[in-house]
């Protein structure tokens, strides 16, 4: 959910439990939890102190001492918010401290964003904040109250003293845990630094709204983020990149003067009130990931950790379902090591996707500079749902007439979802955004598409979508990947694909069907997909050429260099291919230049170790598949649109990243590009995606806010939700899915359906529209019964 300090919703304080494993096999006994733990708890913050105040309410019995080294009143920051999730857990674990919340918190549901002197209003949000001094107080007496020692102004003995004298240590000790260092080669912490400034200040009048506001200034974009955590108090973060922070002087202002700074810029959302620091400082953001969260008896909890960025205010909220977690875990496993190894297979995977969402939060407003652009209310739905947690479809139901005035600011007609508005490239205009991604099938014979082609893409094409795209249809017999590889290298391959066109075209009237042409390069010769990915054929294995003579992965064929000459010859393979494609009826041409394929491997300064004129600095690596883009488009006829594949991302240290990927796009867009298919890695066979929902979007955000050409958004979007929220929010023209498709041919047709559109973006073919309405499933009408009698 937007919003420093903004809850996250849809995730639960304690998730669901799998089968516990033990955590570590350090040399420390099992402590049983049949009997009373000895707990230390080193940090008194609010995850250390909720954790010492359940474990003693869950069993008095239990020695829990908490070691805090500032005193009771010294904390960073100013305002907690929580969510309704976090405070429900809350109540049902201890309702002694949720009534004490209850009676300081402050509610509001509101989010206003200024931009360029213009607020947008989104309401229905529903968000709760209170002091955090308030929080730590209402912690400090419930510990007192139930017999927790605490130890103010102390330093925690040593990590190895505690775990030999407790039972159980949890090392609370927040983002810089010494605990966490003292047992780094265990835990092995990832500590990633970002690119923002910030400092936390409070202002002496609370705000009627969450507010963001950005201010334009000579040194570079600086954004607020603003709520009320009292009657009479609200919490401001001032924030931005490091280098506007240095052009502007901040480095080198004293504190005063950096507050008062902060203030004069933002007077007119501080209605020229001054803002105060609490001894605040400028810093910058670090995410915490760790590989263990255990050892032997000690365990992380909160910021130790794990950190999630501000933005969606998730910090004392994942420590409280943390402290939750571990209690429960606790009091459900027999001993100690169980116990913990339950904790962190419970916690794990919601941290993972609270993180995922921070770090797409924290990178949008890293990169706030790219949306200015953007007409008002759009820049305002992007900004709300950057993180992708919230969507299109939820803020429409918390909002109706905000989400409203944002479609029609888009161009949507009454009525019609962002995903059937029509796009045009070049002489074609698809009715609607959804794509049909590029799958290789391997059913081909002798590179002929056969009656599976013909079944596959028809139903698709019937499905509703805008635009489906055929495989990757390879150029020559050794541009195959495997032996079921379809190709466009004889004219009864074109034969073939006419009659895949044909009926299209035929019995889908507006819908387009695009070719992908492309050549396996290192990655050819392999077996069938089910047979066993990227393994050499065990027989029968053609030759392999590549940029460099570098093999996909031990045991795979060692390719050979390409010379001047072979690249000239598979040059002219890909114009044939294309003269052929055009002949056979396709709507788009799409040059396949990603997942380390023969053009992919050029680009890739892993796969391109050439010294001649295509290898060095990316302007030589870009050198062929140039070449090859500009050839093709010189047979592909002018009125239709041709696209480009690349991988953005190698996912791999040394390979090619985000910057170059812009590069990349802008050079292929030079050369008459009509939009970048944005998908990421498969180069190297080391790789280490980050997964995720929509995990390759941002990519294509940013080649499209950065280059400003068209780009088709592609990476496990597998809802309709997700299809609409990308496209209004300005981050894609098109979305490409690929499993939705396999497990329903008639995806973008059931997408409409849900939604209650009938228009021109989604028509149902005529035979098929009784089947227009989800069929019942069972009687639904039966009298309810009146009256219920006890026993």
């Amino acid at each position: 959910m937007p919003g420093t300090g903004t809850p996250t919703s849809g995730t639960p304080a304690s998730g669901a439990r799998g089968t516990a494993r033990p955590a570590t096999d350090d040399a420390h006994p099992p402590t049983t939890t049949s009997r009373a733990l000895r707990v230390a708890i080193i940090g008194g913050g609010p995850g250390g102190l909720y954790a010492a105040a359940l474990l003693k309410r869950l069993d008095p019995a239990r020695d829990i001492t908490v070691w805090e080294r500032n005193a009771p009143d010294q904390t960073f920051g100013f305002g907690v918010v929580l969510s309704d999730e976090t405070l429900g857990g809350i109540e049902h674990a201890d309702p002694v401290v949720h009534a004490a919340l209850r009676r300081d918190f402050v509610r509001w549901d509101d989010i206003d964003i200024v931009h360029r002197g213009t607020r947008h209003r989104s309401g229905g949000h529903g968000f709760a904040a209170l002091g955090r001094h308030r929080l730590l107080a209402i912690l400090h007496e419930r510990c007192r109250s139930l017999g927790v020692r605490i130890r103010f102004r102390t330093e925690a003995p040593h990590p190895d003293a505690l775990r030999a004298e407790y039972d159980l240590v949890i090392a609370a000790d927040g983002v810089h845990s010494a605990t966490r260092d003292t047992y780094a080669q265990v835990f092995r912490p990832q500590v990633t630094e970002h690119r923002c400034r910030y400092i936390w200040l409070a202002a002496d009048f609370p705000f009627d709204a969450f507010r963001f506001e950005i201010a334009e200034t000579e040194h570079g974009v600086i954004q607020l983020h603003g709520y009320p955590y009292a009657a009479d108090s609200s919490t401001v973060i001032v924030e931005m990149r490091e280098e506007v922070w240095r052009a502007a002087g901040y480095d080198r202002l004293d504190p005063r003067a950096s507050v008062e700074r902060c203030a004069k810029l933002f007077a007119d959302a501080l209605r020229g009130r001054p803002l105060r620091s609490g001894n605040s400082t400028w810093t910058s953001f670090r995410t915490v990931v760790n590989d263990r969260w255990s050892h032997g008896n000690v365990v992380l909890l909160g910021d130790a950790a794990h950190t999630a960025h501000f933005s969606i205010g998730s910090g004392t909220k994942l420590a409280v379902e943390d402290a939750l977690a571990l209690a429960a875990c606790l009091e459900e496993q027999p001993d100690v090591p169980t116990a913990l190894a339950a904790y962190e297979e419970e916690r794990r995977p919601v941290v993972a996707s609270t993180q995922r969402a921070a770090r797409a939060s924290l990178e949008w407003f890293e990169n706030v500079r790219l949306y200015l652009r953007q007409p008002p209310r759009q820049f305002a739905f992007n900004l709300l749902t950057r993180s992708r947690r919230v969507t299109h479809d939820n803020l429409r139901l918390r909002d109706a007439r905000f989400t409203g005035s944002v479609e029609r600011e888009f161009g949507c007609p009454p009525g019609t979802p962002p995903m059937f508005t029509p796009f045009r490239l070049r002489g074609l205009t698809l009715r609607n955004r959804v794509v049909v991604s590029p799958m290789d099938m391997y059913s081909a014979a002798d590179g002929v598409p056969g009656d599976f082609h013909l079944v596959h893409l028809g139903a698709r094409a019937l499905g509703g979508a805008g635009l489906v795209m055929t495989e990757m249809v390879c150029v020559s017999p050794e541009g195959r990947i495997t032996p079921g590889c379809a190709g466009l290298y004889t004219g009864r391959q074109a034969e073939a694909w006419r009659r895949v066109t044909d009926f299209v075209h035929r019995q889908s009237p507006g819908t387009a069907i695009g070719v992908q042409l492309g050549h396996s390069g290192r990655k050819g010769s392999t077996k069938l997909m089910w047979e066993g990915i990227d393994e050499p054929l065990p027989t029968g294995n053609w030759p392999l050429v590549a940029a460099s003579p570098l093999p996909y992965k031990p045991g795979s064929q060692i390719p050979r260099e390409l010379s001047r000459a072979r690249l000239t010859d598979i040059r002219e393979q890909f114009t044939a291919a294309a003269w052929r494609a055009a002949r056979a009826g396709f709507d788009l041409l799409e040059l396949h230049c990603g997942h380390g394929y023969l053009l992919s491997g050029f680009l890739s300064p892993l796969t391109n170790h050439r010294t001649d004129a295509y290898g060095g600095p990316l302007e030589r690596r870009l050198r062929f598949p140039l070449e090859v883009f500009d050839a093709v488009r010189g047979v592909w006829p002018a009125e239709r649109p041709m696209t480009v594949r690349i991988s953005a991302t190698d996912w791999a240290d040394g390979g090619t990243g985000a910057e170059d990927a812009v590069e990349i796009a802008r050079a292929f867009a030079a050369h008459g590009a009509d939009a970048i298919d944005v998908s990421t890695g498969q180069v190297v066979a080391e790789e280490r995606p980050e997964f995720g929902r929509s995990y390759q979007t941002p990519f294509a955000d940013r080649i499209r806010q950065e280059v400003r050409v068209p780009v088709v958004a592609v990476g496990a979007i597998s809802s309709w939700d997700d299809v609409n929220s990308l496209i209004l929010a300005g981050r894609t023209d098109l979305c490409a899915l690929a499993r939705p498709h396999l497990y329903d041919p008639h995806w973008t047709l059931h997408a409409a359906a849900e939604q209650g559109y009938e228009g021109p973006g989604a028509p149902w073919p005529a035979p098929y529209r009784a089947g227009s309405r989800p069929p019942r499933t069972g009687r639904t009408d039966a009298p309810k019964p009146r009256l219920s009698l006890g026993g």
